[in-house]
């Protein structure tokens, strides 16, 4: 007898072997039709398998479908085979290579002696709805890795013969055959191909073989799968909103900044984005004078054998871009954290004087990939809000505590109200006493409950020194954006021999708590621009106002009102052109100005401006003074 644990807590007992399909038709039949895989286990332990895997003991068993997030990783898994398949149909030449699962979809990679076209991905995509729609059987065999290499060789296929040429020789490996096409694949697969139905191919682009620039250049093509045809829409839809909102594309369209080829992965910022950049940083000031932190400014440059005292040098260094001056080797800082150790230790420090919080927006520079820079999003010089607290062990929650709730009300005033919070906790390799891993795990749980924050755990993603929180917001397009952190660390400190003098007289090493709220600015602007469509807040917007007049009559008391709000602090601009004014008011428009005050004959003689607000909302005439107590108010509580 075969006894089948289900998710409920029932219990299914067979005579005899049996497949997870035939499970799920003993069930019901519409769960066996809906049935795309099965998870067996429990826990950690737990593995997805095919619908025709045997059961042959007593286990639990879970039956995925499309329901389930492991059923639209099968699917996505199940679509990228499907996709080589159709090129093989259209394109028998063409040798596949790898095709992994990747986020929202898949890609896989070709070699072909000619570039895909678009009117290719159209016939591939095609043909993949005319294979999907025969429903043909996805069957499992499995090779002795030698018999696999040969045969993949015998069909031409030079790729797939050396990728199975690198497993040891002592293994077998499962292929993978629907139809005509047979792949080397671990699987699990959908049981035929009639389950792939909501599918789009996205675009082309070239990858290195193996991930390596001395190999050839193959073609990768990326794919979208979801479950239902809704959910693939709303994904469409979404990538359409995420292209007007793109950062690149807004920050040349509202002149703020660009990235030129002279300086790879760094920020040309012109007057406009600076304008920005200058907004978000002094609001963060504000945030450190308000919040007990004292600023602090490291240098760029520190000696090699920090960062090998550090640990950095043997982790970062193809990271690090390096120097040498008079025989003695340097490093550009990636990162904060060792220069403000260095300040730290500057003087006797008193447990009277924990903790002690450092504030920097420092410069750091790190040698990214060129494929791998993204805008002003992904670069290799950026500045951090970064800030180090100095504390003890019993402070680490009031400290944590705080900061949470300080991130919370920064979130708020950049317009992110949805943040999710997750605990990464001790890995296996780690440093340390249990007893005060668990004193810190408890901490940051402890500090984010104290918030009224509802967080996930992410079991042994901890650093080896020490568990973290990361705050990850969620944006209008319902992206998530890893942004803010709080990490518990008494490695660094040891590393570099910190140490304050404690109540009872003797020597103690400080906890150190390193903590970022916007992260790289750099990358929150762009996060900030994407997020509100380029439609920045009147607080932060690089023009505030502009001011226009009708004919040249109303010119000189254009000129009075825009000195008046200029002298009230505003970012305020006159447009006195020979143009009419519907075409002034279109292109500011266009460049988002969050307000466009209008004067003509009759606000001249009362003193008065004709207001349009973003959006086209025309909010009226109303007296300067009205206007300016307005925007002063919008201002203040950060609309």
């Amino acid at each position: 007898m075969v006894s089948i644990q289900l998710p409920d807590g029932s219990k299914r007992e067979y005579p005899g072997p049996v497949t997870v399909a035939d499970v799920a038709a003993s069930i019901g039949t519409g769960l066996a039709k809906a049935a795309l895989a099965g998870r067996i286990g429990e826990g950690d332990a737990a593995r997805i398998v095919d619908t025709s895997f045997t059961i042959d003991r007593d286990m639990p068993l879970a039956i995925v479908t499309d329901k389930d997030a492991d059923g639209l990783e099968v699917i996505r898994h199940s679509t990228a085979h499907l996709l080589a398949y159709a090129v093989k149909e259209l394109f028998p030449d063409a040798q596949v290579t790898i095709g992994p699962v990747i986020e929202n979809g898949f890609f896989y990679d070709f070699s072909y002696k000619r570039p895909f076209t678009p009117e290719d991905l159209a016939a591939i995509e095609a043909k993949m709805t005319e294979l999907a729609k025969k429903d043909e059987k996805v069957e499992r065999r499995v090779l002795p890795r030698d018999e696999a290499v040969a045969y993949f060789k015998g069909i031409g296929e030079a790729y797939k013969a050396e990728i199975i040429a690198s497993i040891p020789a002592n293994e077998d490996v499962s292929l993978y055959r629907e139809g005509q096409f047979e792949d080397l694949c671990r699987g699990p697969h959908v049981p035929s191909t009639g389950k792939l139905k909501h599918f789009k191919l996205m675009k082309v682009a070239g990858a290195y073989w193996r991930g390596d620039h001395r190999n050839e250049m193959l073609q990768r093509i990326y794919g979208t799968a979801w479950a239902t045809k809704d959910e693939l829409q709303k994904y469409l839809t979404m990538l359409e909103e995420a292209e007007k909102r793109d950062h690149r594309r807004l920050g040349r369209e509202l002149d703020l900044f660009h990235i030129d080829e002279h300086s790879p992965g760094t920020v040309f910022w012109h007057p406009k984005g600076w304008t920005v950049w200058q907004g978000v940083e002094q609001y963060m000031r504000g945030v450190y004078r308000d919040n007990g932190y004292k600023e602090v400014k490291g240098p760029q440059i520190l000696d090699q054998g920090l960062w090998e005292k550090t640990g950095h040098w043997g982790k970062y260094r193809e990271n690090m871009f390096t120097t040498e001056s008079e025989k003695r080797d340097y490093a550009l800082k990636p990162m904060n954290c060792p220069g403000h150790i260095l300040i730290f230790k500057q003087g006797i420090k008193s447990y009277r004087d924990l903790p002690l919080r450092f504030g920097e927006f420092g410069q750091c520079h790190r040698n990214e990939p060129t494929g791998g820079l993204h805008g002003i999003m992904r670069v290799r010089a950026f500045t951090q809000d970064d800030g180090h607290i100095f504390c003890t062990e019993d402070q680490i929650l009031e400290e944590c505590a705080a900061f949470t709730q300080l991130l919370q009300k920064v979130y708020k005033d950049f317009g992110f109200t949805d943040i999710i919070y997750k605990v990464a906790t001790r890995p296996d390799a780690r440093i340390g006493t249990d007893e005060s891993w668990d004193k810190a795990e408890h901490a940051l749980m402890e500090s984010l409950r104290r918030s009224g924050c509802e967080f996930e755990i992410a079991k042994g993603e901890g650093a080896f020194y020490g568990p973290k929180i990361e705050y990850t917001l969620k944006d209008a397009l319902g992206r998530h954006w890893q942004c803010g952190t709080m990490q518990v660390d008494p490695n660094m400190p040891e590393r570099l021999d910190a140490e304050f003098v404690g109540e009872d007289g003797g020597r103690h090493r400080p906890i150190m708590l390193h903590r970022a709220i916007v992260g790289s600015l750099e990358r929150f602007i762009g996060i900030l621009i994407e997020q509100h469509a380029g439609a920045l807040p009147a607080w932060l917007a690089p023009v505030q106002v502009v001011v226009m007049n009708i004919t040249e009559a109303q010119a000189e008391y254009a000129l009075e009102v825009v000195k008046t709000l200029q002298k009230q602090g505003l970012r305020a601009e006159i447009d006195l052109r020979n143009e009419k004014i519907n075409y002034k008011i279109r292109e500011h428009s266009m460049q988002k100005v969050p307000f466009l005050l209008v004067v003509g004959d009759k606000e001249k003689a009362n003193g008065a401006v004709a207001v349009r607000a973003r959006g086209n909302q025309d909010l009226g005439v109303m007296a300067l003074a009205d206007f300016q107590t307005k925007i002063a108010s919008d201002i203040a509580l950060k609309v």
